[in-house]
């Protein structure tokens, strides 16, 4: 195929040999479905189950963010004694810094999704290299090859001693 995108009759567009998945386009997959090797790497169905994966990701820190929220709000502040109040003090230390943990990964699964969207997810940013099925199924937000990955934290390593 030469640079021209192909769109498909269920709005999959092809170009440069990969393929985008509009976040409209809604894919049927297989009950118990996973992608294997030995199917087109980041076909439409794997961009579908990666695409769902990360969605059911994404809502599940949403909805675990919002209930840490809820328990931060509804949360009593006048405890009695200076021991519990350093210990909810702690507490709420910790759910906070998990809050943004859970923001910065939201933020990853939306870049992931915009990936999928432009054709763009599943291969290496650093190389253009196929990430893999596997490692992508481990963490679908990866978005370096397992050897620039390797390289990035040696590099990192070498400029933090």
């Amino acid at each position: 195929m030469n640079k021209a995108a192909a769109i498909s009759d269920n709005g999959v567009t092809k170009e440069d040999g990969r393929y985008a998945l509009p976040a409209t386009t809604t894919i049927e997959l297989p009950k118990g479905y996973r992608p294997s090797a030995d199917e087109e790497y980041m076909s439409p169905r794997q961009l579908a189950y990666f695409r769902n994966k990360l969605r059911d990701w994404r809502d599940q820190l949403v909805e675990e963010s919002r209930q840490t929220m809820e328990n931060l709000r509804d949360e009593v502040r006048d405890v009695g004694d200076e021991a519990e109040r350093a210990t909810r003090e702690t507490e709420n230390s910790l759910e906070l810094r998990t809050r943004d943990r859970y923001r910065k990964l939201i933020s990853k699964i939306d870049k992931a999704l915009r990936r999928i969207e432009e054709g763009r997810y599943g291969y290496c940013e650093e190389t253009d290299e196929e990430i893999g099925v596997d490692r992508l199924d481990a963490r679908p937000i990866a978005t370096l090859s397992l050897d620039a990955q390797e390289r990035r934290e040696h590099l990192q390593k070498q400029m933090g001693d």
